[in-house]
């Protein structure tokens, strides 16, 4: 894509955002769409943001589990940034309408105690950089109508960002293995999904290794105090108006996400 179409395309996004009205794919609009092009798509919208007052805290990989890359018929993970508007107090009533297509997913947050840059990084070297982690919840978002896209269209929309709910209770990583942890999704009371932390790319550290090298490849890095979504455990959720989710995790608690009533 020439950067007068990155622009275009980022620019259908930001509309998005601002008149809640879904767009079509972009890969249907920009046929010959390659990561590169996506990545530079969200690049800009990352940089609008930013320029009229927002903060990155974090960072987020999706697309880690077989499950939602069944889901989403993708094969490759992706990446997108989290900014500070995106974070939402647990147990606060969420109004859905700041979301046009929201679905949930449960994940562990690692919050970095120290900077983590690659590429060369290695499992340890994550675990190492982890300060503590945390339960959360995601709520994913697309602008893209009926959610139809494909692996370019997910990662130009900042990797189908919306929001996300922390628990407050820190837990240490060598309490833990992540990949055995268990999990259990509930809407409204009612187990609606199991899961375990080693369906994000075997662990859930896996998705931070990987994280952390795509960025390094680009000259970026995980700066401490940033929060890091691995990716989810379960398949994706879709939520209603008054739903109440709630995710909890074997050795690191739960954490609720409320979504007020019409």
């Amino acid at each position: 894509m020439d950067p007068g179409s990155v622009e275009k395309a980022a620019g259908a996004l930001l509309d998005a955002y601002a008149t809640g009205t879904p767009i079509s794919p972009l890969t249907t609009d920009y046929p010959d769409m390659s990561i590169a092009d996506a990545y530079a798509v969200q690049a800009v919208q990352v940089k609008t943001w930013t320029d009229a007052g927002a903060r990155v805290k974090g960072h987020k990989v999706g697309l880690t589990s077989a499950a939602m890359q069944r889901q989403l018929g993708v094969n490759y993970p992706d990446s997108g940034v989290l900014l500070d508007s995106m974070f939402l107090p647990e147990n606060d009533a969420i109004e859905r309408s700041r979301f046009l297509q929201p679905r949930v997913e449960p994940e562990v947050a690692f919050v970095l105690g120290r900077p983590l840059a690659g590429p060369g990084v290695t499992a340890a070297d994550a675990v190492g950089a982890v300060e503590y982690v945390l339960p959360a919840l995601e709520v994913i978002d697309s602008r893209i109508a009926d959610w139809k896209i494909k692996l370019p269209d997910t990662i130009a929309d900042n990797a189908s960002s919306g929001g996300v709910v922390l628990g407050t209770r820190p837990v240490r990583l060598d309490d833990l293995d992540l990949a055995l942890m268990g999990c259990l999704l509930h809407r409204n009371g009612n187990l609606i999904d199991t899961g375990a932390g080693g369906a994000v790319l075997g662990s859930p550290i896996n998705a931070l290794v990987w994280l952390a090298n795509v960025l390094g490849e680009n000259g970026e890095s995980l700066e401490a105090g940033h929060v890091v979504l691995p990716g989810s455990i379960t398949a994706m959720v879709p939520v209603s108006p008054g739903d109440t989710m709630t995710a909890t995790f074997a050795g690191v608690g739960s954490v609720t996400a409320r979504f007020a009533a019409p």
